[in-house]
């Protein structure tokens, strides 16, 4: 018996993937319904994200799906948070979820059994209509995500208690019209601070985003006009990241990222550019700055009683409203701190999953991560990981290799991405969700496709890393993996290709064209 923490993507996926290893999951979610955080509610729920109605996902349909159940060809590309919403309830229809989930029923204490040692089971209190109800359960899978308790740090703000203006955390937003002829200013540079700014610029008077490090920059549209991670995230160019010597690989990295625009030239380039932070997502943040209705500043120094005083600019700025976008902090309120330790504001988790140093592995953290990428994929790999721990079929290492791991993880990401809040949680894609389907045996094999099917195996290397590559084999073996791969270019293009003028070339890349391109890419690189 498993109970599954949330009904939000994590805890779906969770909860299907221990049906589909014959296990028996309960799946607590304290609100009305699922989702999660992509499930809209006017009003914000104590303990539970909070989504501003304008939100569209960050990644394109066809690399954020579960890996056996591809999204309808009609749905757009970039998904408005409605449409998301609607295909996790198809989700969870579809592999008949809804039976395990108890919805209003909050998980209030997960406490290790008297027997522990010995059967690794929980005592697990929920709470439904006033009433506690105490379980034992054989495993648990923590679901609960990592954008709940909001991160304010003002005491890194001098001046802020004489503002005599309005100031609140992004998770408090909703709709732009508070700023209305307003003066804002936006503390932060990640992906919902740019939509807040952008949003605020169409009705506020002037728009201030203050940052300190500064931000890489990419369009969802990038290159030929085709979904950003479908080009980003493929076998090669990852191949190509994570091989080239450093300088080269920096070199490279400015040279991608300033390919659509001169980022020092809008004043977002990254302060340290040998430190590579997770880029932001966002369609119209250039355009709004040529045309004035975002400005970008320094750090802020001080606030003073209706301005403020960015570093390096003397002069004062005078400011309205201030929308502090300041990330969130990793919080387990039902844990004892002794089972997940979280220590400045991250979990020391292997492979960002299992505390290392409980006597028996039955519990698990999923979706705590921050990849560049898709993470639904993410949390299903988790998943299927997970649940094959929790039977045996695959073994962790001992506690000091997991430590010693989980050790130099912190220090090597500390130099990779720099400081930031979520600076441990973030990892590259393609190698993540490789390195978890190789312990559950589901990585493909090129070089064995590539004698029994070439054009698959093609397809995958230098195509798109879909989720549907992780269904060829192994567990949880798909047998429409194969036709999903080699079709997700129709699904992608269906949406927008709605006028054909007559004589028109196909609808996607030739991928001998593609295959082509890239390796002569690859050889000018390498031979650089």
């Amino acid at each position: 018996r498993v109970a599954v923490v949330g009904a939000g993507v994590s805890g779906l996926a969770a909860t299907k993937c221990c049906l589909d290893e014959g296990l028996e999951p309960t799946c607590f979610e304290q609100s009305q319904d699922i989702g999660g955080l992509w499930r809209y509610t006017e009003h914000i729920e104590a303990g539970r994200p909070s989504l501003y109605p304008s939100v569209i996902s960050n990644t394109s349909k066809e690399m954020s799906s579960f890996s056996d159940f591809p999204y309808p060809e009609d749905f757009p590309v970039f998904l408005p948070n409605a449409r998301l919403l609607d295909y996790l309830q198809c989700y969870a229809e579809h592999f008949s979820l809804r039976e395990h989930i108890r919805l209003r029923t909050t998980v209030v204490s997960i406490r290790k059994h008297p027997s522990f040692a010995t059967t690794g089971q929980w005592n697990v209190v929920t709470e439904a209509d006033g009433k506690q109800v105490s379980h034992v359960f054989d495993a648990v899978m923590v679901c609960s995500g990592n954008f709940s308790e909001p991160s304010l740090p003002l005491h890194c703000f001098p001046g802020i208690e004489r503002f005599q203006g309005q100031y609140f955390h992004s998770q408090q937003y909703k709709h732009p019209d508070l700023f209305q002829g307003k003066r804002v200013l936006v503390v932060g540079m990640g992906n919902s601070g740019v939509d807040i700014a952008v949003e605020a610029s169409r009705v506020a008077s002037k728009v201030t985003i203050c940052t300190s490090r500064g931000a890489w920059l990419l369009s969802r549209v990038f290159e030929h006009g085709y979904p950003w991670d479908m080009v980003f995230n493929t076998r090669l160019m990852s191949l190509i990241r994570n091989n080239l010597p450093g300088p080269l690989s920096w070199a490279f990295v400015n040279y991608k990222m300033n390919q659509r625009f001169n980022h020092e030239n809008y004043g977002l380039q990254p302060k340290k550019s040998c430190l590579v932070r997770e880029p932001v997502l966002n369609d119209d943040l250039p355009s709004y700055i040529l045309t004035g209705r975002i400005t970008i500043k320094p750090g802020v120094k001080e606030f003073k009683e209706n301005s403020v005083v960015f570093h390096d600019c003397p002069e004062e700025e005078p400011i309205d409203i201030i929308v502090f976008c300041t990330g969130y902090d990793v919080s387990f309120p039902f844990l004892e701190e002794s089972v997940v330790k979280v220590e400045n504001k991250h979990a020391s988790l292997y492979k960002y999953v299992f505390p290392t140093h409980l006597q028996k592995h039955t519990l698990a953290v999923l979706g705590l991560i921050r990849p560049f990428g898709a993470i639904m994929p993410v949390t299903e790999m988790q998943s299927r990981w997970v649940t094959r721990v929790f039977k045996g079929l695959c073994q962790l290492p001992p506690q000091s290799v997991m430590e010693k791991e989980v050790n130099e993880k912190k220090k090597n990401q500390v130099l990779w991405f720099g400081l930031s809040f979520d600076e441990v949680l973030k990892t590259e894609w393609v190698v993540y969700m490789d390195t978890l389907a190789s312990f559950i045996g589901a990585k493909p094999s090129v070089l064995r496709l590539l004698c029994r099917d070439p054009w698959l195996a093609l397809t995958i290397f230098f195509g798109p890393c879909s989720p549907y590559q992780y269904r060829l084999g192994g567990p949880g073996h798909w047998e429409g993996a194969r036709q999903a791969i080699l079709t997700q270019w129709d699904r992608t293009l269906k949406p927008t290709r709605t006028r054909v003028p007559a004589g028109s070339s196909s609808s996607f890349p030739s991928l001998l064209t593609v295959v082509g391109f890239l390796l002569l890419l690859a050889a000018v690189i390498f031979g650089f």
